[in-house]
């Protein structure tokens, strides 16, 4: 997917031990996000990628090891790097506009001009119409689009997605991924995103990384081909089963 200039935000994981409600999830990682990139951490259930965005967010400090962003420790939260939620996190008492202005506001767009910002991003995710609309009026894909026009509204340099598009139909999960590739093409900024789904993985990542069982080390840190014509997808899909089979 680097069809983007490399704008975004350098993250890294520099021999990172992190725990889950007090039991190791992760030990010893270290894994460099290129800025620009779409990263993709994929594996078993329980293995820590969710944790890891959390790290990477600036939710959650690591037991050892360092989380850096552009070189710089990370210690908090930044509205550099943004978190995109499977479940809805939207507040529900704003309208679709209001939720993507709060996100103007926080970045410090000037309130004259947040409301055609707004207008903009809506238009971009396809949503024209329905700025009025609050949340519980919204199919689960539309408020999946707002979500990602919010999350990616406040320009942050690295954007951390927890399997978005997970509880999707497959029909509007496919949609959604062609808005995230349009949507990150217009607006590059680092990525990175965590799903269970190999082919959803192949789509969307210029590298896939295989997370082991929680503890374990790191199963593998796969290249994504381009082109990806059909014999690469193959052989890609094949190494990156084999290293979640293991």
């Amino acid at each position: 997917m680097t069809t983007a200039t490399a704008t975004g935000m350098d993250l890294q994981l520099d021999r990172v031990t992190l725990s889950y409600t007090g039991t190791p999830v992760i030990r010893d990682l270290t894994i460099d996000v290129r800025p620009g990139e779409i990263l993709v951490l994929t594996g078993p259930s329980g293995c820590g990628k969710s944790t890891v965005l959390r790290a990477l967010a600036g939710l959650l400090a690591p037991d050892a090891g360092r989380v850096l962003a552009d070189g710089d420790v990370v210690t908090t939260t930044s509205r550099d790097r943004a978190v995109v939620f499977q479940d809805n996190a939207l507040l529900p008492w704003r309208t679709v506009r209001s939720n993507i202005d709060l996100a103007l506001k926080l970045r410090g767009v000037p309130r004259a001009d947040r409301r055609a910002a707004a207008e903009r991003w809506i238009d971009e995710v396809g949503l024209t119409g329905f700025g009025d609309y609050l949340p519980k009026s919204l199919s689960g894909g539309m408020r999946q689009r707002v979500q990602l026009a919010r999350g990616l509204a406040g320009a942050p340099r690295a954007a951390m997605m927890d399997e978005p598009f997970g509880a999707l139909d497959t029909q509007t999960r496919a949609t959604m991924q062609r808005l995230l590739i349009d949507t990150w093409d217009a607006h590059p900024t680092t990525v990175v995103f965590v799903t269970h789904d190999v082919d959803e993985a192949l789509l969307l990542g210029d590298r896939v990384a295989v997370l082991g069982r929680a503890g374990q080390p790191l199963r593998a840190l796969v290249d994504v081909p381009e082109p990806r014509t059909a014999v690469e997808r193959r052989a890609t899909r094949a190494e990156i089963l084999t290293a979640l089979e293991h």
